[in-house]
């Protein structure tokens, strides 16, 4: 299976784009400040998926889905501020919020899955 095939990823790489999309529309300093931060986490979210995907060793592969959900909780923590700050609209947030909290169960399952199978 090839890493576009993975669906967390794609629903991660979703995520990222639309964020993307919201803060490219900031004022110069909006952007600057919270929009950096924020496009970061949420692109890191699928990042660390793909990374940890690649590495082809379980223990590793299960790090970067830690540092993707990390990423993702940051995300979360970055669209609160946005919201807070005027940036978004509170529907839109609310509506990231919930596909970041689905996201999250997701790939805490996909953790789960991938158990403790050795040095292979």
């Amino acid at each position: 299976m090839d890493i576009d095939d993975f669906e967390i990823y794609q629903e991660a790489m979703r995520i990222g784009d639309v964020i993307w999309e919201e803060v490219v529309r900031w004022d110069y300093f909006a952007r600057d400040t919270v929009g950096k931060q924020l496009v970061r986490c949420a692109d890191s979210i699928a990042s660390n998926l793909a990374e940890g995907y690649g590495r082809y060793h379980y223990a590793e592969n299960k790090n970067f889905c830690r540092y993707s959900r990390g990423s993702l909780d940051e995300t979360m923590t970055f669209l609160t501020k946005a919201k807070n700050r005027n940036l978004i609209s509170p529907e839109k947030v609310n509506q990231l919020l919930e596909e970041l909290v689905t996201l999250r169960k997701r790939i805490n399952a996909y953790i789960r899955s991938i158990g403790d199978k050795g040095n292979q």
